[in-house]
């Protein structure tokens, strides 16, 4: 899609979307150069931005408890297994393995998200762990095919550490991010 038509698309429903957005970046990114049209589009967005004819959704406005608790349960099985053998696992296809199996567990305040934490443990967790050790299975068995698959996307360290530090933030919003440094 053209940034014209995602301008057009946002000023008709009057959102803009994260999709639209990541995509406008997208060809940003990609262009050697924009046209004029281009300019005047992103122009009129931002204008549409900034008076709320348009308003930008967040990326995320909830969270899916599931996720949190299934890459717990694959991070710590998945280390276990990969300290007693040589192989290496890949823990997003073993977590979206899981995840595919599992009923979400979605939660807009921390309230909500702290109440589906508690009915997942008590009610949930050992088919959360039959599923991560279901999953782990699979991945182990699986032929060695398409190996020219292409991950959704491939991170730099500063990527990655931009989202450890934004799920830190997430999921630990008080704790302290500065670093007292030692005299001497």
């Amino acid at each position: 899609m053209s940034i014209e038509k995602i301008v057009e698309q946002a000023l008709q429903d009057g959102y803009l979307t994260p999709a639209m957005e990541a995509e406008v970046g997208r060809i940003c990114d990609t262009a050697s150069e924009l046209s004029i049209e281009e300019y005047m589009a992103l122009d009129r967005l931002m204008s549409a931005l900034l008076t709320g004819e348009v308003v930008a959704v967040p990326r995320k406005q909830f969270i899916n408890v599931m996720e949190e608790l299934v890459l717990t349960e694959a991070i710590a099985r998945v280390a276990e297994i990969e300290a007693k053998s040589d192989c290496t696992l890949d823990l997003g296809d073993i977590a979206a393995y899981a995840l595919n199996r599992l009923p979400p567990l979605y939660a807009t305040t921390e309230e909500g998200a702290d109440y589906q934490r508690v009915k997942a443990k008590d009610m949930l967790q050992g088919i959360i762990t039959q599923k991560v050790d279901e999953a782990i299975a699979r991945y182990l068995d699986r032929p060695e095919f398409f190996p020219e698959r292409q991950l959704i996307s491939k991170n730099t360290g500063d990527e990655l550490l931009g989202q450890v530090s934004a799920l830190l933030q997430t999921y630990a919003p008080k704790f302290e991010t500065t670093v007292p440094l030692k005299d001497g």
